[in-house]
This record gives structure tokens, sequence and C-alpha cells, in this order.
């Protein structure tokens, strides 16, 4: 038995099935598309992580600027 009741007789008979309703071609096509598709919404995963973590490093500059001119006036009054 294989998955869930299923036997891989019975998987091998649902492929083969799918192959001859869709075609080679068209299932080609399909597993790229669904891969481009992946791969663009991981790349842009990435993309808003490295957008947060530089802005974060932005704020920490400008808030450490902040701080430096505060003393800077404080020491001169």
């Amino acid at each position: 038995m294989g998955l869930g009741g299923i036997s891989i007789w019975q998987l091998l008979i649902i492929l083969a099935i799918v192959v001859l309703l869709f075609g080679t071609k068209k299932l080609k096509g399909m597993g790229s598309d669904l891969g481009g598709a992946l791969k663009g919404f991981k790349d842009s995963m990435k993309g808003d992580e490295d957008e947060e973590a530089k802005n974060l490093e932005s704020k920490a500059e400008q808030d450490a600027g902040t701080a430096k001119t505060e003393s800077k006036e404080e020491s001169k009054h």
C-alpha cells in the first residue's frame, strides 16, 4: 500500500491518464510556468527582506546621526 491506501499501480494508471489527456508538451509547459512562478515569488520575498534590512540600517544610521548632533549641541551650551 502506498499513500493513504493507493498502490503504486493505481498512481501509475492515474499518471498515464493525465499524460494522455494533456500531452507531454502541455504538462512540460505547466511545469515550467509553475517553476517560474515559484522562483518569482521566492525572489520577491527575498527582495522584501533585503528592503526591510536596508530600511532598518538607514533608520539606525539616522538615529545615530541625530544623537551625535544632539550631544554636540548640548556640549556647546
